[in-house]
């Protein structure tokens, strides 16, 4: 049977010890203070809970979804009031409803170019008008070996990112990085 974890859930226990957890919170702050209170956001790969804890401090109504059952048995734990399923981000139904806000923190890249495709004409599909998209990549074309799993990862490239996110008919934003490194591509629904 494929693991839909891409290797996480071998090396759930390694992950949680090696994240950094000052990684990524202070641009994901930045992101949720353009969302409402209350505002209801789908997490894909939610891993343990590391950008959760600031959409969830940030007051936003979390959904989460991770495909390893030890990461999401330690994010249950953490917050045991958010609704979560044990998915592929691929495969998941997004809890059949729509959302103001999709986040897919260090997922993307993990998998394969056409579930990459797929995932963002998924995620578009359930934003809500006016609804924002956050998820993370490096802007080159490259691929390379995940450090944890030692499984292949790769970045499409912003120049295809960009083009996906237009024919799934989102508006495409200017990015930021963070600390480490890592490129946030933003894009949003029009409103009606």
């Amino acid at each position: 049977m494929p693991d839909s974890s891409n290797g996480y859930e071998k090396h759930a226990e390694i992950f949680m010890r090696a994240r950094n957890s000052r990684i990524g919170p202070r641009v994901m702050r930045d992101w949720a203070r353009h969302l409402a209170e209350g505002a209801e956001v789908l997490e894909l790969g939610c891993g343990h809970g590391v950008i959760s804890e600031v959409l969830v401090e940030a007051g936003l109504t979390l959904f989460a979804v991770d495909a390893s059952p030890a990461l999401l048995a330690a994010f249950r734990k953490r917050f045991p009031q958010v609704r979560t399923e044990c998915a592929a981000a691929q495969d998941s139904s997004f809890f059949e409803r729509r959302f103001d806000g999709v986040v897919a923190w260090g997922l993307m890249f993990l998998l394969e170019e056409g579930a990459q495709r797929r995932l963002i004409a998924n995620a578009a599909a359930v934003l809500k008008p006016g609804g924002q998209l956050v998820f993370t990549a490096p802007r080159e074309r490259i691929e390379w070996i995940d450090a944890i799993t030692e499984r292949p990862s790769r970045s499409l490239g912003a120049t295809a990112y960009e083009r996906l996110l237009n024919e799934a008919g989102l508006i495409v934003a200017p990015g930021t990085t963070d600390e480490g490194g890592n490129y946030y591509f933003y894009a949003a629904r029009e409103q009606e």
